[in-house]
Formats: C-alpha cells, sequence, structure tokens
C-alpha cells in the first residue's frame, strides 16, 4: 500500500482566520488564537497521521509589510513555507482588500497546487461570495476557490478531501504520534502572550516577547517560571499594573490554559523585564528564536 506525505502551507494576511483554520484541521488547539492581528510569530506545524498518509500543515505569520527586524524575520518563515509546500492555502477574509497585493507577490513563482479559501462568509451574501469567488479565479487561478466558515467548521470536509486528492506519494516525515514541532516550553509561552494580547490594549502586545526560563515536569504539577520581555519601563508599569494586579490577571487565565493543555496542574511564576527596542535587534531575535 503506497503512503503519502506532505506540506501544506497556510497563508494570508492577519486577521484572515488561518489559526481557526489550522486548528479545526488538526483538531489540536495548536495556533494561538486572540482577537488581534499579528498574533502568530513563527511558524508552526500541526501534524495529522493516518494509516496510509500524513498531513504536516504549517502555519505561518500573518503577511504584513516589515516595520522592524521582527517583521523581516516573520516573513521570511512565509516566503520558506511556500518554498517547502506541496501545497498552499491562501486563507483570505471576504472582506479584505487586496490592492497592494502583498500576497500575490508572495505566491508568483510558486509550482505547488494552491487553493484559495475565502473565509468568514457568514459575515456576508452570496453575492458578495460569488464577486470573491470570481475575483480569484481570475487574480490567481487556483486549482480550487472554496467559501467557507473556519468559526463555524463550514466546508472543511471539502477542503480535507481537495488535500488528500493532491498529496504526493512520500514516506512520513515524523513520527505517527507527533503532533507538531514545537515543544512544551514553546506551546507555554505563547499561552502567556495570548493573554498578553486578550488583556492589554494598544502596543503592549505587539512590544512583548515571553520567554520561558524554566520548566520543570512533574507527574501532578509543572513549575514553569517565565520573562515577560518589554522595550520600556512605562510598558513594564502598565503590564504589571497597580500593585501587581494586571499581572495576576494574565497569570491566571495563562495557568488555567495551560493546565488544560497539559492536563496537569501548573505552578506559574513570571517577571517583566526592560531590553530597549528588541523588536530591531538582530542578536535579541536570535536569542528569542527567531530565524
Amino acid at each position: 500500500m503506497s503512503h503519502r506525505a506532505g506540506f501544506v502551507s497556510i497563508i494570508g494576511k492577519p486577521n484572515a482566520g488561518k489559526s481557526t483554520l489550522m486548528n479545526h484541521l488538526v483538531g489540536e488547539k495548536m495556533s494561538v488564537i486572540t482577537p488581534k492581528a499579528q498574533t502568530t510569530r513563527h511558524r508552526i506545524l500541526g501534524i495529522v497521521n493516518g494509516d496510509d498518509y500524513q498531513i504536516v500543515f504549517s502555519d505561518t505569520p500573518g503577511i504584513i509589510k516589515p516595520h522592524y527586524a521582527l517583521h523581516e524575520s516573520m516573513m521570511h518563515q512565509v516566503e520558506g513555507s511556500i518554498v517547502d509546500a506541496d501545497l498552499i492555502l491562501l486563507v483570505t477574509d471576504i472582506n479584505e482588500k487586496h490592492d497592494e497585493d502583498d500576497v500575490i507577490k508572495k505566491l508568483q513563482g510558486s509550482l505547488a497546487p494552491l487553493a484559495i479559501l475565502i473565509n468568514k462568509i457568514d459575515q456576508s451574501d452570496a453575492e458578495v461570495v460569488k464577486q470573491k469567488v470570481e475575483y480569484w479565479q481570475q487574480k490567481l487561478n487556483p486549482k480550487a476557490v472554496f467559501a467557507i466558515s473556519a468559526l463555524h467548521e463550514h466546508n472543511l470536509k471539502a477542503i480535507m478531501d481537495f488535500i488528500m486528492e493532491h498529496l504526493p506519494e512520500h514516506p512520513a516525515y515524523y513520527d505517527k504520534d507527533a503532533l507538531t514541532d514545537r515543544n512544551d516550553r514553546f506551546f507555554a509561552s505563547e499561552m502567556i502572550r495570548a493573554q498578553v494580547f486578550k488583556q492589554y490594549k494598544k502596543e503592549i502586545p505587539y512590544s512583548t516577547e515571553v520567554i520561558v526560563t524554566a520548566f520543570v515536569e512533574g507527574e501532578t504539577l509543572h513549575r514553569i517560571s517565565a520573562e515577560i520581555i518589554v522595550e520600556r519601563d512605562s510598558q513594564k508599569n502598565i503590564l504589571i499594573g497597580k500593585n501587581g494586579e494586571m499581572l495576576k490577571i494574565v497569570g491566571k487565565y495563562a495557568r488555567l490554559d495551560m493546565e488544560e493543555f497539559f492536563q496537569r496542574k501548573v505552578f506559574l511564576e513570571m517577571f517583566v523585564k526592560v531590553i530597549p527596542d528588541w523588536r530591531s535587534k538582530k542578536n535579541y531575535l536570535k536569542k528569542f528564536g527567531y530565524e
């Protein structure tokens, strides 16, 4: 019996709903979902295994115009993902404008089969959906266009059928019990970062990085220490809040997310540290795991 395996790259602009889609396709809470754009900063692989196939989904940062060295690193990850792909899913929001065409530029030159996923159709009507389908067929001539709602899991089976149809013959790339290429420390830091996005407004979430400095696994309890990095003292004060109240809220909800994710009790301690302009400094970006 032949075995099939391939990399399926999920790309799109911030807020197109890529992470929600990824989580439904993989069936695990892999990518951090928050209502703010630009939450995904790293390429995250989610692996789906069957008896005779392995699908490696790659969720990438949303495509943006870079303003910092951090953004450049994020866009390198998108480009790498397109190069590696056996199949590309371009997720686009029904209300999205594609006048500057950064996304389209990134896709030109790729030979991988392309499917366009028009997401959030529950927020629109049939006529707009029809116009968008025609627009994309003309613009990129993809193998398929799907009108979907990732949130309501509408039409996701059709996407899986399309993927299975175009999956190349190849041995599995990862162990059959692997769910992702990321470790528990990575997911712990992402859960803290998700809470920073949820609890704070304005520039705070975009100026923060979370580093897990200690992760001690136990049978019934994980002990986790983390540093939240910000760029300025004023941000540190906002993050901590009066008498540490805000940081306690972040810690409480991050800990609850971790306990659900790891299926263990979690003892979490967090510290806030200032590193001026870390987003523009290559040495810090490298240290924090950005290419």
